[in-house]
Parts: C-alpha cells; structure tokens; sequence
C-alpha cells in the first residue's frame, strides 16, 4: 500500500480512508501488526453518554462528546457536548466543552477552549494560498490556542497562542490565514 499524502486534502483523505468499512490499507487484518514508538498510556476512555461512530482513537483518549468519522491521535480531550466529525486530531489535544469541529487537521499540543466551532461558516478560497489550503478544511498549526467562543471558518489556518482580540466578532471567516509567529 501506497499513498501520496503531499497535500493537506491528500493526508485527510488518506485517514478518512483508514475509517472505511474496510479499507483499502486494511488495519483490521489479523495478521497485521501495527508497530508504533508511544507513550505507555492508559486505554481509551469514552464516556458512557459518549458516541464514537467509525473513529480510530488513540491511547489515553478521553471522549465526552460525539465523535464521528475521524481519526484521534494519543492523549486527546474531547469535552462534553462538542461534535467532531470528518477530522484528524494529532496527539495530546484539548478541545473545549460544546465545540463543533467540521472536517478539520488539528496538529499536535492545541488547545481549544470552550464553545468553539470550526468549520461551520460558509466556504470560501483562502486568500494566500488557495491550492494549499482547499477542500473545506481548517487547519490548526503546532502549540496552537484557540480562545473560548470562537468561530473559525473552512479553508482557514491558524498557528499560534491566539486569543480573543484576534478574532474581529468572534469570527475568522472562512479563507483567512492568522499566524502568531514567535509568541
């Protein structure tokens, strides 16, 4: 098996492939073993009022929400009343209580606060760079905070400790880029 996952819509689809019933690079075999450097972790734990749906959810995962086609790396926070579908969620992520998360990359060590919707605004090309940053995806950079009640729009990138003076309204449209480089 083989993929080219040189653009940002070519590493989402390879993971939501990695979802399918059974996929093409079938992690579901019993004779394939997936050998991975990690954390010694404790299992996942989802919450009894929780829903996980078709989701590949990493070790020391902790879901209180709805989680919906996406692949969650280790160590990921998924608060109370937040909907996540169609993403990708790298390692040691916190997402706030009641967030939206629509067909989002969200790198490693983010933390977004409460009542945060991504991906909910209607679609626009990003402004800098379009052949990039396509799709309808959001895209959250390294180390990024993203402030309570904010709302980020799809073809959007944010990187960096932002906070709520940041967002005119509340709101980054949808193909706007804010990097916070160097705070």
């Amino acid at each position: 098996y083989w993929k080219d996952v040189g653009t940002l819509s070519s590493y989402w689809e390879a993971n939501m492939e990695l979802i399918d019933i059974v996929p093409e690079f079938n992690l579901y075999e019993e004779y394939w073993r997936i050998y991975t450097k990690s954390e010694i972790l404790p299992p996942q734990y989802i919450a009894s009022d929780s829903i996980v749906e078709r989701c590949i959810i990493g070790e020391g995962s902790e879901i209180y929400g709805q989680v919906y086609n996406s692949v969650i790396g280790c160590g990921v926070t998924i608060g109370k009343g937040t909907v996540v579908r169609n993403s990708i969620i790298m390692n040691q992520c916190h997402i706030g209580n009641n967030c939206t998360v629509e067909k989002a990359i969200i790198d490693e060590y983010v933390n977004i606060g409460d009542g945060v919707e991504l991906g909910t605004l209607e679609e626009k090309p990003n402004e800098l760079k379009p052949n990039i940053y396509n799709q309808g995806l959001v895209t959250i950079g390294e180390k990024s905070v993203i402030p309570d009640h904010v709302k980020i729009g799809k073809n959007s990138v944010v990187s960096g400790e932002t906070t709520i003076e940041d967002y005119p309204e509340g709101i980054l449209d949808s193909g706007k880029t804010l990097i916070k480089a160097g705070e």
